[in-house]
């Protein structure tokens, strides 16, 4: 079955998440639609509708004028077994103990290492990327040097697999929240894949804004691989649900962007700890001040 894209550009969220409910409404329906805000510091975001049938070109010109969008560009994508390309493509993952593999390559886990399963189906958070590998590194590099979370949480957690790697490294339960209901429902799906149940808790919440979030902090370790903009925007509630002495792991950064993020937790109270870069992107670990 020929799967068709369209996808456009806006200058705002809020505009984005109209048009985005707008195409709900088309003939033919998509069979989704998804807003995600670009990674090259455009502050431009992306809303991308996916059909099994060509869209309707006039209705497409008439959404993109009324919300102030570029015009649709429609893409037909060749028909390809998604799952069994990424299980060729994603070889497992080494970040310091941590090992994040495939099922389909559960008999290459080292003796020792952490495993840290995610399906190839569930494949965004993998450790592939600069952004879930750095933090993952990061995390190895807190444990190494003697910390211990106890009360830790992982803000835009995707597939869990940070949250996932602190619950399986240290004692207590961990706390993880998505504002997307679809990464809420992947990140349970690889919490049991691990036998995780029970040892890491996932939420669906904008930022910290979930009463499970709130009761418990302070936190001693906060988990935010987003984007610059919710990053800055998170600043604040960051500051003041960190405890004292805890830490931060920030990434979803560019490298240029990694200055303007680390001002504004600077000016929460956070000092930086570490940086490292890998390729494109920036991950941050700071400190909360006293």
């Amino acid at each position: 079955m020929p799967t068709f894209t369209a996808l456009t550009t806006l200058p705002t969220s809020q505009a984005a998440y109209a048009l985005s409910e707008a195409m709900e409404n088309m003939e033919p329906e998509p069979t989704g639609v998804g807003v995600f805000e670009l990674e090259d510091g455009s502050g431009l975001w992306e809303v991308g509708g996916y059909f099994t049938e060509t869209p309707d070109d006039i209705e497409l010109t008439l959404l993109a004028e009324a919300f102030g969008a570029k015009p649709f560009l429609v893409t037909e994508l060749p028909e390809i077994d998604w799952v069994a390309k990424v299980r060729r493509d994603l070889s497992p993952v080494e970040a310091g103990r941590f090992f994040v593999y495939g099922s389909h390559d559960a008999d290459k886990l080292p003796a020792g290492r952490v495993g840290l399963l995610i399906e190839a189906s569930m494949a965004f958070g993998t450790g592939h990327h600069g952004t879930t590998l750095g933090c993952l590194r990061a995390l190895d590099r807190l444990d190494t040097d003697g910390f211990c979370g106890r009360k830790v949480v992982d803000i835009g957690c995707g597939t869990a697999v940070l949250a996932m790697g602190a619950a399986k490294i240290w004692p207590d339960p961990v706390l993880a929240s998505d504002i997307d209901e679809v990464a809420v429902d992947v990140a349970q799906a690889n919490i049991t894949a691990n036998d995780l149940q029970g040892r890491v808790h996932c939420v669906e919440a904008t930022g910290f804004d979930h009463p499970d979030l709130q009761a418990h902090a302070p936190y001693d370790l906060v988990f935010a691989n987003i984007l610059m903009a919710p990053l800055i925007d998170l600043a604040p509630d960051m500051g003041r649900l960190t405890g004292a002495g805890g830490y931060a792991i920030l990434s979803g950064l560019l490298v240029e962007q990694a200055d303007k993020v680390l001002q504004a937790y600077e000016a929460a109270g956070f000092s930086l700890h570490h940086r490292e870069d890998i390729g494109d992107w920036a991950t941050l670990t700071l400190t909360r001040l006293p």
